[in-house]
Formats: structure tokens, sequence, C-alpha cells
């Protein structure tokens, strides 16, 4: 993959274009990442009694939703969302991953993973007690976001 900048003091606007033969995931992953790096949005508003707190996403560790309510747990507590799971999904960087049909993960804050072949493996974070489940569907998804290119388990 070749990558040329062209410097013109005539332009105004910043234009960006990917010229390729087919749409790769390589090519759509650029082209997530330049999206993300345009909206910057690092804070999402989150709600917990009366209060509204102002996380930043890296502080994160999964949401989740259950009986109606998508919560977003830190290491050591968690938040009420106003979103649905598939806007955040629509909304978060692409660290964030869906690993079943209720959570949605970050995949930075991951630390052990207990996979399970006959149902949803076990995943565990660094510093809290918190654990969420995988599920069969999401595991290579997963595994394939946490390993470098060209590296085999």
């Amino acid at each position: 993959m070749k990558v040329k900048i062209e410097i013109d003091p005539e332009i105004k606007d910043t234009e960006i274009t990917i010229r390729c033969s087919e749409i790769t995931p390589e090519v759509a992953g650029i082209q997530k990442l330049l999206s993300e790096a345009q909206t910057q949005e690092s804070q999402i508003s989150f709600f917990k009694d009366d209060a509204e707190y102002f996380l930043s996403l890296s502080d994160i560790l999964f949401f989740e939703t259950g009986s109606g309510v998508i919560r977003a747990h830190t290491a050591d507590d968690d938040f009420e969302a106003k979103y649905k799971l598939y806007e955040l999904e629509e909304k978060l960087p692409s660290y964030f991953l869906r690993i079943s049909k209720s959570t949605i993960l970050n995949t930075r804050k991951v630390y052990s993973i207990t996979k399970n072949l006959a149902g949803a493996s076990k995943i565990e974070f660094q510093e809290t007690y918190k654990i969420v489940y995988c599920s069969r569907n999401y595991y290579k998804a997963l595994k394939d976001s946490l390993m470098p290119r060209g590296e085999d388990i």
C-alpha cells in the first residue's frame, strides 16, 4: 500500500481519497479510522441517580443491556447510558466490539479470555472483579481484534 500526501496552498478543505481495486477489510478499517478521527467524541454523558457524569470512553470496560436499560461499566462503578446498544455500536470507536447480543466490549481493557468451546467465553479485566462473556458467534471477531496481524494462537 502506498500513502501519498500532496500539499496545495490553494485547497481550502482537506480531502482524503482512497484509490483501490476493491474494498478490502484493510481499506474498510482505514475508512473507519479516518471517520473516527473526524468525530473526536471521547466522552459520552452517563447517569446515576439524579446526577449526570461525563466519562472518558477509555474508562469504560463494557456496555451491557438488561431490563431495557443500557449500563456502562467502569472498573468500580456502573452508569446508565441513554442510547440503544445499536446506537452505541455505531457511535463508539473501533476498539469497542460487540461480543454478544447484549454486550459491547472495550477491547483495550481485556486482560484474559477463558475460552469455552461449548458456550460463552469468559473475559476478565485487570484490577476489578467484573467479568463479561463473549458468545461463540462473536469469538473469532474478538480474537482477530486482539491479535496483531499475522499472529495466531
